[in-house]
C-alpha cells in the first residue's frame, strides 16, 4: 500500500485545507497571514506574516531578537498562501526547511524594525535562502501584494476578522463626512 504523508491527509481534491488542518494551525509550504489591531483596520492589506515549514510549523519574527513558532504575534492565521515546492532550488522539502532554519535564526540576531526590518523581511529571507521560483529578488513589498493576491482565508470567520473592522471604519468616516456636508 502507498504511503500517504500529513500534507496529502490536509489537503482535499480542490488544493484547499481541510477543517481540521486549519484548526492545528499546520500550513505545510504557505505563507501565512494574520492582521494587526489598529494597524490593519485602517489599512487591510498590511498585517503580521510567517512562513510554514515542510510539515506546516509556522515560524514568524514576532519582535526583537525572537522568531516564534507555532504562536504568531497577531493570533492564528486568518489567510494562507501555497507555494509549489517544486519551485525550490534544490531538493524540496530538505532546501525549503533548511532556508525557513536559517532565516529564523538570522532574525534571532535582528532588531525589529515595522517599516524596514520585519516579518515580511524574515519570510522574504526564507523564499531568497531556497531561491523559491528561481529568484532571489523577494522583498516585503512584493510579498504584501502577493499573498494579498493570492492569498485564501482560512474561513469565513477569518474573513470577517480581516475585513469587518476596515469595513465599519469606512461607514463611520463616512457617516461623519456625510453628516458635515449635509448641514
Amino acid at each position: 500500500m502507498a504511503e500517504v504523508d500529513d500534507t496529502d491527509i490536509m489537503m482535499n481534491f480542490q488544493g484547499d485545507f481541510l477543517k481540521s488542518g486549519r484548526k492545528s494551525c499546520r500550513y505545510p509550504y504557505c505563507i501565512v497571514w494574520t492582521p494587526i489591531p489598529i494597524l490593519s483596520w485602517v489599512l487591510p492589506f498590511i498585517g503580521h506574516m510567517g512562513i510554514c515549514t515542510s510539515s506546516g510549523v509556522i515560524r514568524d519574527f514576532a519582535g526583537s531578537y525572537f522568531v516564534s513558532e507555532d504562536n504568531m504575534g497577531f493570533g492564528r492565521p486568518t489567510k494562507y498562501w501555497r507555494l509549489d515546492v517544486d519551485k525550490v532550488c534544490g531538493n524540496g522539502a530538505a532546501t525549503w526547511d533548511q532556508a525557513v532554519h536559517d532565516a529564523s535564526e538570522e532574525y534571532k540576531c535582528r532588531p525589529h524594525n515595522l517599516c524596514l526590518d520585519n516579518c515580511h523581511s524574515h519570510v522574504a529571507m526564507a523564499l531568497n535562502l531556497m531561491r523559491y521560483d528561481n529568484s532571489t529578488s523577494w522583498n516585503m513589498v512584493n510579498l504584501c501584494v502577493l499573498s494579498f493576491i493570492h492569498g485564501k482565508h482560512v474561513s469565513w470567520a477569518a474573513v470577517l476578522k480581516t475585513w469587518l473592522p476596515f469595513i465599519m471604519l469606512c461607514g463611520v468616516l463616512a457617516t461623519f463626512i456625510l453628516t458635515l456636508n449635509l448641514q
